[in-house]
């Protein structure tokens, strides 16, 4: 028997870093404020880790979603692979030429173009899609605050995420 809503365990698991972060804040506040000698010299820089794991938690918790989408998202070694019900298959991160979200899909999917391949469309709440964030962190020049904000967008448009090469030109580049 559980004293906790499923709804507020859901809501507490998605922003996890951010509390953690704000139990360790106010351990370094209260070492900074509340004590002397050793453990106030420590307050500092605990203070400093708690502050960058709660800002990494805020970007983490926006990029979960709700789970229960089709299909699992497995990474390993550089290599995102998507098992879904319908469609499925394999990217490298390496080979990887352009991250695009399309929200005119529902639920909204991560498609992931290759030159050799077919593109591999990833539901953004598959199970394990939170492993996501750190995949799409490694590539180059990736705006992770564009990205965020486009997942958290109303439009229906797909939108280019992060190109290797642009195909564009000048007066329509992404960045």
């Amino acid at each position: 028997m559980s004293f906790i809503r499923p709804e507020a365990a859901a809501e507490m698991n998605r922003w996890r870093e951010v509390l953690y972060g704000g139990a360790i804040l106010a351990l370094g506040l209260f070492w900074i404020f509340g004590s002397r000698g050793l453990l106030y010299l420590l307050g500092f820089p605990v203070t400093i880790i708690a502050l960058i794991l709660i800002w990494v938690g805020i970007q983490r918790g926006r990029f979960r979603t709700d789970a229960g989408g089709a299909g699992a998202v497995q990474i390993d070694e550089g290599q995102i692979a998507y098992f879904g019900p319908m469609t499925g298959g394999a990217v490298a991160l390496a080979d990887l030429e352009r991250l695009t979200l399309v929200r005119s899909l529902k639920p909204a999917h991560w498609r992931l173009d290759t030159p050799h391949a077919d593109s591999l469309l990833i539901p953004v709440n598959a199970a394990g899609s939170e492993a996501l964030f750190d995949a799409f962190a490694t590539l180059p020049d990736l705006k992770t605050e564009r990205m965020l904000s486009e997942l958290n967008g109303s439009d229906d448009q797909p939108v280019v995420i992060w190109e290797k090469r642009t195909m564009r030109p000048a007066h329509l580049r992404l960045h």
